[in-house]
C-alpha cells in the first residue's frame, strides 16, 4: 500500500508492537505527522492512540486496514526526539509501545483533550482585608485568621494551592474569606520566576565539582550527608539557564519537592515549575506544556517527570540516586535515574547523579569509566560529620524500645536544648498480635503475612494488600482472651516515650501520621522551629531533610537488613543508616549517631561505622562478583500470578521450555520458583530469573522470547510481567 495512505500507530493496549492504519482518501500523510494524537477503532472499542511513523508499506493487506477516526492534534504533542527516546524505551524494558507513550503523556491528554495551558489558582487579599487584624476579627474562626495573616504577608503576589500543603483544610475557609470581600482569586500559569538571591561561596570540594561539569557525560556526586551537594546542582543549574538552556531535577519523594521548590525560587534567577503526583489534572498539563514550549527554565518533579519533552535540554539532575523509588514497580517497570541517563547522553548533555550513598550500579560505571567520579568529603559550613556508636543490646533489660544507654543519651540531649531523632522503619503498634496460650497468630487471610496492630484506631492491618478488621479481642483457634502485642512499630515507641518524657513534645512521622495532604510538610516545619522534641519516624525521616536541633540520632533495630533474603538487603540497610544518620549535627551543633543491635560483630556493619561507606561498597562489590550479581550481570524477573497456586508455576514451567532452545552461550534461566512472599493480595505469585553477565545476549533472548509469549494460548491462564533491571525481588 502507498505511503501516502498507511499510518503506524502505537495504541495503549498490552501489546508488544504497533499497529497499522489508513488515512481517508482525502488526507494527505502532512496532516498525521509522528508525534500527534489519533483516534482510532482497536476492535469494538475507540482508542487513543501516538503516531510513531509512516511506513512505506503495510504487512497488512488494504482490506484489513481500518481508518483512522480523527486527528487530535494540529501539531505533534511529543516532539521527534522525545518520541524516538520513548520507542527505545519500550524496546529496553520490552514493554508495549502504546502503554509506555500513554505513561509519558498528562492524564489529560491521554484522555483527548487539547493541549491548552489551563494555569493555577491564585489568591491575593483585597484592599478591605489589608485592614483586618485576623486575631481580632475571627477569634472563632482560626483556620481563616491563619490564612488571611499568610495572604497579608504574601504582598501582591499572593499564594497558590501548593503554599497551603501544610494545612489541614483550606479550601472552605479561604472560600469563606472570598465571600467576605477579602480575599479575591486569579489564575496564572504555574512557573515561579525565581529571586535570583546570592548563597555561600562554595567550598574548594564544590567548586572543583562545578568545574568539572563542563559538557557532556555522566557525573557521580558522591558526597557526605551535609556536604552541599544542593549548592552544587544550583550553580550548575544556573549556569544551565544563563546558556540559554533548561535543566530537569528528579528527586525521589513528593515530599522533598515543597521545600527544594522554595529553595530554589529563592536562588535562581529562572522559571521554575514542579511536576508531581500532587497537583490536578490540569495544573500537571500547564506545566508539562510550559516545559515542551520552553516557558519554563527548571524542572523538578518525581520519577514519572523523567519524560518531560525540554525545547532546550541543558542538564539532568537525579538526587538521591540510590533510592528505589526511582524505580517503577509496577505496569511499565522503568528506572528514572537510568533513562534520565539515556536521555542526556541522546540530548549531548550532562546528567549528575548525586548521593551520599551511591548505588553500586553508579559506582561500576565509574569503575569502568563510564561516569566521572565527583567526591565531597567535608560537611558544609564547618558542621562536623556525627560520631557513630554501637549498642550491644544483648542481655540488656530494655524498657519499651530503647535501651538504658539509649535511654541515658536520650534525656542527656533533651536536656541540652536539642532535638533527637529516632529511626525504625516499621510503623504500627506492633507486628504480630499472637495468642499467649496456643501461640496462635494474627494473619492476613489474602497474604502471607501478619496483621499489624494499629493501637490508635484498635485495627489489624494488612501492610501489603490494605486488608484491616476490628481488633480481635480472643484467639482466633482457642477462644483465650489473653493476646499479646509481639514487636515494635513507631506507634508503640511513641506510646512508650510519652510516658518516659511526658514534658516532652513527641512527633511521629510515618505514613499513618501523614495521610492528610500538607500534614508532612505541617510537621517538618514545625520540627525545623525548634524546640525540645523526640522525633519517630520511618524511612520518610532519612531522606533530604534538614534539621539544625537534631542533635541524636538512636536507631532503634538495626538487625533488619543485616540478614535480608534479597541480595541488595545489606547494601539499602547502610544506605539507610547513613541517610537517616546524615539528620544529626547538620548544624553548628555536634551530633552523635548509636545504633541498637543483638549483631554488633556483623562483619558489614563493623565494616560500616568503622571504615566508612566506600570501603563498605568495595566489600560489597567483591561479594557481588564472587556471586555474579548485578551490577557485575545483568538480571530479567518474569513474574506470574494468578488466584490458584499451581497456575503461576506451570505458566513458568512452560515459558523456561520455549526459551531454553532460545537461550544464547552466557544466558542463564534460574527458576522458576514461588516468590518469596507466595500470597499477595489473594493471588499466588511465581518468579523465572535470566541472568547473564553481558546485557546484550540478554535482550537478544527477550526479543525473542517475549512475542511467542504473548502468542501462546496458555499464557491467558495467568496474569505476566516482564521486569528489565529489576530492584525488587519480593
Amino acid at each position: 500500500m502507498s505511503s501516502r495512505t498507511v499510518i503506524r500507530v502505537a495504541v495503549p493496549v498490552p501489546l508488544r508492537r504497533e499497529f497499522d492504519y489508513r488515512l481517508p482518501a482525502t488526507w494527505q500523510v502532512a496532516d498525521c505527522p509522528p508525534g500527534v494524537r489519533v483516534r482510532v477503532p482497536f476492535g469494538p472499542r475507540k482508542l487513543i492512540g501516538v503516531v510513531t511513523e509512516s511506513p512505506a508499506t503495510s504487512t497488512l493487506a488494504d482490506t484489513r486496514l481500518r481508518p483512522i477516526i480523527e486527528v487530535l492534534d494540529s501539531t505533534p504533542v511529543l516532539p521527534a526526539d522525545m518520541l524516538d527516546f520513548l520507542r527505545w524505551a519500550a524496546g529496553y524494558y520490552h514493554h508495549p509501545p502504546g502503554e509506555v507513550l500513554q505513561h509519558a503523556l498528562p492524564a489529560l491528554l491521554r484522555q483527548g483533550e487539547a493541549p491548552q495551558a489551563r494555569g493555577e489558582a491564585r489568591w491575593q487579599v483585597t484592599a478591605a482585608g489589608r485592614e483586618v487584624d485576623p486575631a481580632t476579627a475571627l477569634p472563632r474562626a482560626p483556620r481563616q485568621a491563619a490564612l488571611l495573616g499568610e495572604l497579608q504577608a504574601a504582598g501582591e503576589d499572593g499564594l497558590g494551592t501548593a503554599d497551603f500543603a501544610h494545612h489541614a483544610t483550606w479550601r472552605e475557609p479561604l472560600a469563606r474569606l472570598e465571600s467576605a470581600g477579602w480575599v479575591t482569586r486569579s489564575w496564572r500559569m504555574p512557573i515561579h520566576s525565581g529571586q535570583g538571591e546570592p548563597g555561600p561561596a562554595l567550598n574548594a570540594e564544590q567548586q572543583a565539582a562545578v568545574d568539572r561539569v563542563d559538557g557532556a557525560g555522566r557525573f557521580l556526586l558522591d558526597g557526605i550527608t551535609g556536604s552541599g551537594k544542593t549548592e552544587v546542582y544550583l550553580h550548575l543549574i544556573q549556569q544551565a539557564v544563563d546558556a540559554g538552556r533548561q535543566a530537569l531535577v528528579l528527586v525521589p519523594e513528593i515530599g522533598l519537592t515543597p521545600q527544594l521548590l522554595r529553595r530554589f525560587r529563592h536562588r535562581l534567577a529562572a522559571r521554575i515549575t514542579a511536576l508531581h503526583s500532587g497537583l490536578t489534572d490540569a495544573e500537571r498539563l500547564t506545566a508539562w506544556l510550559a516545559a515542551a514550549r520552553g516557558e519554563a527554565d527548571v524542572i523538578i518533579g518525581t520519577r514519572s517527570a523523567v519524560f518531560t519533552p525540554l525545547a532546550r535540554p541543558g542538564l539532568f539532575v537525579v538526587d538521591e540516586e540510590h533510592d528505589t523509588s526511582l524505580k517503577q514497580q509496577d505496569g511499565f517497570r522503568y528506572h528514572a535515574r537510568d533513562l534520565a541517563a539515556v536521555r542526556a547522553q541522546r540530548a549531548g548533555v550532562p546528567v549528575v547523579l548525586g548521593s551520599a550513598t551511591p548505588s553500586l550500579e553508579s559506582l561500576q560505571q565509574v569503575a569502568v569509566e563510564r561516569a566521572t567520579h565527583l567526591t565531597l568529603t567535608e560537611r558544609a559550613g564547618g558542621a562536623r560529620p556525627p560520631r557513630f556508636r554501637v549498642l550491644d543490646v544483648r542481655r540488656q533489660p530494655f524498657d519499651g524500645a530503647l535501651s538504658p544507654v539509649m535511654h541515658e543519651m536520650v534525656a542527656a540531649h533533651l536536656a541540652a536544648g536539642n532535638q533527637v531523632l529516632l529511626f525504625l522503619n516499621r510503623r504500627g503498634f506492633a507486628p504480630t498480635l499472637m495468642c499467649h496460650d496456643c501461640g496462635w497468630i494474627a494473619t492476613c487471610q489474602r497474604c502471607d503475612s501478619h496483621l499489624t496492630l494499629h493501637r490508635g484506631d484498635n485495627r489489624l492491618r494488612c501492610h501489603h494488600c490494605g486488608a484491616e478488621r476490628p481488633l480481635m479481642t480472643q484467639c482466633g483457634e482457642c477462644d483465650n482472651t489473653e493476646l499479646l502485642s509481639v514487636g515494635l512499630g513507631t506507634e508503640r515507641i511513641e506510646t512508650h516515650l510519652q510516658e518516659h518524657y511526658p514534658d516532652t513534645e513527641i512527633l511521629r512521622v510515618d505514613r499513618d501520621t501523614t495521610r492528610r495532604k500538607g500534614s508532612l510538610a505541617e510537621i517538618l516545619e514545625h520540627v525545623r522551629q525548634g524546640g525540645r522534641q523526640i522525633l519517630i519516624g520511618t524511612q520518610m525521616l532519612a531522606k533530604g531533610h534538614h534539621f539544625p536541633n537534631v542533635t541524636l540520632v538512636g536507631i532503634v533495630d538495626a538487625d533488619q537488613g543485616l540478614y535480608s533474603a534479597d541480595f541488595r538487603g545489606p547494601e539499602r540497610m547502610a544506605q539507610t543508616i547513613l541517610q537517616v544518620a546524615g539528620r544529626a549535627g547538620r548544624a553548628e551543633k555536634p551530633g552523635e549517631v548509636v545504633i541498637q543491635t543483638h549483631h554488633p560483630d556483623n562483619p558489614l556493619l563493623m565494616t560500616l561505622v568503622r571504615e566508612g561507606y566506600p570501603r563498605f561498597a568495595a566489600v560489597l562489590m567483591h561479594e557481588r562478583r564472587e556471586a555474579g550479581w548485578p551490577p557485575l550481570s545483568h538480571l530479567a524477573l518474569l513474574r506470574a500470578e494468578a488466584p490458584g497456586r499451581g497456575a503461576p508455576l506451570n505458566f513458568l514451567q512452560q515459558a523456561r521450555e520455549l526459551a531454553a532452545p532460545l537461550c544464547p552461550t552466557g544466558v542463564h534461566l534460574l527458576g522458576p520458583l514461588p516468590a518469596p512472599m507466595e500470597k499477595r493480595a489473594g493471588r499466588y505469585r511465581a518468579q523465572l530469573l535470566v541472568q547473564c553477565s553481558e546485557r546484550r545476549p540478554l535482550h537478544a533472548l527477550l526479543s525473542q522470547w517475549l512475542p511467542q509469549l504473548e502468542a501462546a494460548p496458555w499464557a491467558r491462564e495467568v496474569r505476566w510481567s516482564m521486569d528489565v533491571d529489576p530492584q525488587d525481588m519480593f
